[in-house]
């Protein structure tokens, strides 16, 4: 065997941590997504990090914080062991084909038919429904709309909602209304409107103005994420279903964030009263270990678009991999058995009491605070109090959850931006969090509040180098900022 050529950097490398942390930057920024890391090295939030416990990470200092990052997509914790064991045990003794793609899969038949009884126990409807398994959220979303247009292909438009996020790729960010994203790469998907978010009337408005034929499908999220927790008022979701029924519109429910248990239940569309005709999942189906998605359609919709000798209209090289698939089940089994759901919705509820109690004690930091299931957001004050114009008003906002985070950091809590929502950080802890490990998380976010008791301490409390490197970097790459959420 030969050696590898000088300078490659071994597995062996990597495994036994050999790659320092000031390697690992160094290389990121050299050959990666430079500015994203760039800014990241800046705020103090770049790691690398370690795993302590699923729940707890260490960077390379030995600081230990809790983890509420990861975008909704580790369920159980970073590495988590049901799933690495079991991974050791698929590696060990499976035998069944590993990319399967023209036959038939055990792996995936099995996960198919789990799918469809789990959403079948919510929806009756949905009893002979078929999935079709991608490796990412857009590209579910990306099927789902395909879908859409084979059942009405005379329809020209499909309508998403303000604030609302449902990927990058083409046809998912034709549908994810925000600026800073969308205008370097128009032309777009023709044929997308927006309606406004928990508004029944403005869409019922908007579907009679454009004409109901016309309307191929409706994309919404029961709670949108990356909105910043943005939960619809009572109805709204039933009221959407109802609509879209009575002119045959095609209802895709993004279930990406808020699906199998985040939300505290299985399905937040489900529990909200929608029947949507097509359902996609994601993040938490991989067990924060593959990458894995899924859309899950009525059988008369996905038999007119891969019907016959259509069957290979739309397809996907690693969708329905045997790991992948593996891992989905474990990661279904485990939710089921430990009935994850009922424990975020209970986990969620005190949470969000901690917060509650927290922005009433202090409203000069916090504006807002949101959650269902373990799905929190703050959403905080301007860092700025005085009327700014527009553009210095937008960055002034972002630079607030930007400050918040490395706050957040510093108090021992790693958590997540919204990107469709400048001013809120969300956390999204494993729905398996032990209870003391959680409490923990709350006591500090709780003593990071009392050191910040006005939103004008995110900046002052921030190292002078630290604001000069930020604003340095912000003036030398302007870009277009979305219309703020206050």
């Amino acid at each position: 065997m030969s050696a590898l050529p000088p300078g490659f950097i071994t597995t062996s490398d990597v495994l036994q941590e050999r790659l320092s942390g000031a390697d690992v930057r160094r290389l990121e920024l050299a050959y990666g997504n430079e500015e994203l890391l760039y800014g990241l090295d800046v705020l103090g939030l770049a790691g690398p990090f370690s795993r302590v416990t699923p729940w707890e990470l260490e960077d390379e200092r030995g600081v230990r914080r809790i983890n509420a990052s990861g975008y909704a997509a580790t369920p159980f914790g970073e590495m988590p062991p049901v799933i690495t064991d079991f991974m050791q045990e698929f590696l060990r003794h499976n035998r069944a084909m590993g990319l399967p793609q023209q036959s038939t899969g055990p792996w995936r038949a099995a996960l198919e038919a789990n799918l469809v009884r789990l959403l079948a126990r919510e929806l009756p409807s949905h009893a002979d429904s078929q999935v079709f398994f991608c490796s990412s959220g857009t590209e579910a979303i990306e099927g789902a709309l395909k879908f859409a247009r084979v059942w009405r292909p005379k329809a020209k438009f499909q309508i998403s909602f303000a604030s609302g996020y449902h990927g990058k790729t083409l046809g998912s960010l034709s549908l994810t209304p925000n600026p800073e994203y969308q205008d370097i790469f128009r032309p777009l998907v023709p044929g997308a409107l927006t309606s406004p978010y928990g508004d029944l009337d403005a869409l019922r408005t908007l579907i009679r103005r454009v004409g109901p034929d016309n309307v191929g499908c409706v994309v919404i999220e029961p709670i949108q994420g990356e909105g910043g927790v943005n939960i619809p008022p009572a109805g709204f979701l039933r009221g959407v279903g109802e609509l879209c029924r009575q002119h045959g519109i095609v209802v895709i429910a993004d279930e990406i964030q808020t699906g199998l248990g985040r939300t505290g239940h299985w399905f937040e569309s489900a529990a909200q009263g929608l029947d949507a005709d097509i359902i996609t999942l994601a993040k938490p189906l991989g067990g924060g270990m593959t990458a894995v998605g899924a859309t899950i359609v009525r059988a008369p919709i996905y038999k007119k678009m891969l019907g016959g000798l259509s069957s290979k209209r739309h397809s996907n090289t690693f969708g329905g991999g045997a790991l992948a698939m593996a891992v989905g089940m474990k990661s279904l089994e485990y939710l089921i058995e430990n009935d994850l759901p009922a424990r975020s919705a209970a986990l969620g509820e005190q949470g969000l009491a901690r917060l509650q109690a927290l922005q009433a004690r202090f409203p000069k930091l916090l504006q807002a605070v949101r959650g269902q299931g373990m799905l929190f957001a703050l959403q905080f004050q301007p860092m700025v109090g005085v009327p700014l114009p527009g553009a210095l008003k937008e960055l002034v906002f972002e630079a607030t959850a930007i400050l918040a985070l490395r706050e957040l950091h510093g108090a021992g809590v790693m958590a997540n931006l919204s990107l469709s929502s400048k001013r809120t950080v969300r956390l999204t802890p494993a729905l398996d969090m032990p209870q003391d490990v959680f409490d923990t998380m709350f006591s500090r976010v709780e003593a990071f509040v009392q050191t910040h008791p006005n939103a004008r301490d995110l900046l002052t409390r921030t190292p002078p180098q630290v604001t000069a490197r930020l604003a340095a970097f912000a003036a030398s790459k302007p870009k277009k900022r979305t219309p703020s959420d206050g």
